[in-house]
């Protein structure tokens, strides 16, 4: 089995977090926070492209593959939403956590243990998403080519990651994991992170085109997550495959 993108340190640290995945005060207590407003975009872009709107639930009949997908945070409420999908991730305990909750919340989710390079599938998925993971893997160009394997023609690829500038070292770890302790120490490496034009490169030769780039800030007064035109620490991505 290839484990080429495959990060053993990274794989290990988030590993022995697996138990706190669904425990909203936890160690993954800023995913949580962070999940409505991605959670928001990422239906509001699928309900535009695909023209679902009428549908019930709304993303009826939408395929989605969830790369990276840790206890199923994401997995779990698209499921909700009408979604067919299927979760993987390189943790043998993050899957196994995710297994667990989606069967206690009765979904049908199939979660598998493996990275984009060992997974097997015949499906074209209408939807990849790749949220938080690209910082954590190696070779993120094969990464991201093996991922674009699995995406239909004018399917959209979701990336979610942190800008590599010096106010996402700042702000991401000395402030997130050192001042604030929303983190764990060392849940991040800056050398990991990846400009916005890199990703773009990258993702034009495995035929993914942009077609959205927006920073995602968090506003103190609210105490939540929200779109914005300041991608200097955290950026998600719209890719379409052509």
């Amino acid at each position: 089995m290839k484990n080429i993108t495959v990060n053993k340190t990274e794989i290990n640290k988030f590993s022995k977090l697996s138990s706190e995945w669904w425990d909203p005060n936890g160690k993954f207590k800023p995913l949580h926070k962070f999940n409505p407003v991605r959670l928001k975009y990422i239906k509001k872009s699928i309900l535009e492209e695909f023209k679902n709107r009428n549908t019930n639930p709304p993303l009826k009949n939408i395929k989605i593959l969830d790369i990276g997908c840790g206890g199923g945070l994401l997995s779990e409420p698209l499921c909700k939403l009408g979604a067919d999908v299927v979760g993987i991730d390189a943790s043998e305990k993050n899957i196994k956590i995710a297994k667990i909750h989606a069967k206690k919340s009765g979904l049908k989710i199939n979660y598998y243990c493996a990275s984009p390079e060992n997974f097997n599938s015949k499906i074209k998925f209408d939807v990849i998403l790749n949220l938080e993971i690209v910082e954590h893997v190696n070779n993120v160009n094969l990464f991201l080519k093996e991922s674009s394997k699995f995406l239909r023609k004018d399917g959209l690829m979701f990336i979610a990651t942190l800008n590599k500038t010096l106010k996402s070292y700042l702000f991401a770890i000395l402030g997130a994991e050192y001042i604030l302790r929303w983190l764990p120490i060392g849940t991040h490496d800056w050398n990991m992170f990846i400009k916005p034009d890199e990703l773009i490169k990258i993702c034009k030769k495995n035929s993914l085109i942009i077609n959205e780039v927006y920073g995602v800030k968090f506003n103190v007064v609210t105490r939540e997550w929200k779109l914005s035109s300041d991608n200097d620490v955290n950026y998600i991505t719209k890719f379409k495959k052509i």
